[in-house]
């Protein structure tokens, strides 16, 4: 019992110095290794845990599933550095921006694809900051209104497939789903795959963006003044064809290749990084000094994730080491019982851990710890997946803590409030506990079409 305890000690001194402010990779392995020393002094842990290490980190090494993250970063990265955004934005608000509310779902429907294609929060809010809210309030859209609109629509990269956030999280569940059928004594274990993921949030990823589109037509139907129509340029059907098509092809190719099964994630993230460079290419807006930038960046932010799991391997064993699996799974099963119980529980303690945390850290960090227990209970692993994937996208935009609001913040001009911000997500906070609320009670939503296809 006191291992533990000391293991949830671990967990909180991890989460201060986090909130200090300190390099997370680092923060996660120096903390672990310190409670280690101090541990195997006192005789509470054991380091023939960390005897482990190696093994891990040769097997993060030869995954191939992760080599998808770097790619998908890449097509990420060019789609947004080469303007082909920019341009699917200028596009879109010719088709739509006429009408009441129109300019917000373009930025709706512009933001979803681009969150899909990065799958990092803090770009996506940034990127669609700067280059639509701007274009809404000189249209004269409140500013909660467009502020709500942008935030929400930058984090739908955790739930839009092809995601990064789903890549992660799809390796850690199918790991969590494999020691979980151990634990119930089946031998040829199932596996779950990114892939089944990515089907499983086709639906939820739809109906959000649906229902951010219904909210935001109603809002301008009922109250005018709040997204009114914008003066934009006129249509031209050749710019505008040319402008959308290509760039939604290339999604298209990458995931439908995924779901009909003749490409794996990774194969397609490598389709969607060359053909998003060759997009950029023939529309003039590649050069040497670009593709210097956008490897650098997809560098800098491949680099990161990789650390951060490196740094996750060391405070897994670490918490391990101290009995912290032991202590959580017997606190579960003696003391709640329940498995939907135990499922809120887990639901809550993550929606407040994304106020400090990424995607990331909690993927990396947290999901290893409590995916196998709740698995072990019954529930789907892609329907459990999908749920976190929702659960993190809820918090990162709830006030006051929410990353997405702290971005939105960073780039948004002096006019615009940080309470108007804050009143803006509110409406879109609803609408994702609405649809977690419905996954909930019919898990159907998620887990029909992987079963048929």
């Amino acid at each position: 019992m006191v291992e533990g305890q000391l293991a949830l000690v671990l967990f909180a001194a991890v989460c201060i110095l986090l909130m200090l402010g300190f390099p997370v990779a680092f923060t996660l392995a120096g903390t672990s290794l310190i409670a280690a020393a101090l541990g195997t002094l006192s005789g509470f842990f054991d380091p023939s845990y960390l005897s482990a290490l190696p093994a891990r980190i040769f097997g993060t090494m030869g995954n191939e599933t992760l080599i998808a993250v770097p790619l998908f970063i890449l097509m990420g990265n060019i789609l947004e550095r080469a303007r082909i955004a920019e341009d699917l934005l200028s596009n879109m608000a010719k088709l739509f921006g006429r009408r009441p509310g129109g300019l917000g779902v373009s930025v709706v429907l512009v933001g979803a694809l681009l969150a899909a294609s990065t799958g990092i929060v803090g770009a996506t809010v940034v990127t669609m900051g700067l280059l639509s809210l701007p274009t809404m309030l000189r249209a004269g859209y409140s500013p909660a209104l467009a502020s709500g609109t942008i935030a929400a629509t930058g984090t739908l990269g955790q739930i839009i497939p092809p995601s990064i956030a789903l890549v992660l999280l799809g390796d850690i569940i199918s790991s969590a789903y494999q020691q979980a059928q151990l634990k119930l004594g089946v031998i040829n274990t199932a596996t779950v795959s990114v892939g089944d993921l990515f089907v499983g949030a086709l639906i939820p990823g739809g109906l959000l963006v649906g229902l951010y589109v219904i909210f935001i037509m109603g809002s301008a139907t009922l109250f005018p003044k709040l997204a009114p129509p914008a003066q934009t340029e006129k249509l031209d059907i050749k710019a505008l064809l040319n402008g959308l098509i290509p760039p939604l092809l290339l999604i298209a190719l990458v995931l439908g290749s995924i779901l009909v099964g003749a490409a794996t994630p990774t194969e397609a993230a490598g389709v969607g990084a060359i053909g998003a460079l060759l997009l950029a290419v023939s529309r003039g807006e590649m050069n040497i000094s670009r593709l210097r930038e956008i490897g650098l960046a997809t560098l800098r932010i491949t680099s990161m994730v990789f650390m951060i799991l490196i740094g996750a391997a060391v405070f897994s064993l670490v918490f391990r080491g101290f009995g912290g699996d032991h202590f959580i799974e017997s606190f579960f099963q003696d003391r709640v019982g329940h498995p939907e119980l135990a499922l809120l529980i887990v639901m809550v303690v993550i929606f407040l851990l994304g106020f400090i945390l990424d995607f990331i850290e909690i993927t990396f960090v947290v999901v290893p710890i409590v995916g196998p227990i709740l698995l072990a209970m019954g529930f789907d692993p892609i329907w459990l997946g999908i749920m976190i994937a929702i659960n993190l996208q809820t918090s990162f935009l709830t006030p006051p803590f929410g990353f997405a609001l702290f971005y939105l913040r960073g780039v948004a001009p002096e006019s615009v409030q940080t309470t108007a911000i804050y009143k803006g997500v509110i409406p879109f906070i609803i609408i994702q506990l609405l649809l977690l609320g419905a996954l909930w009670q019919w898990p159907m939503l998620i887990t029909w079409l992987p079963s048929v296809m």
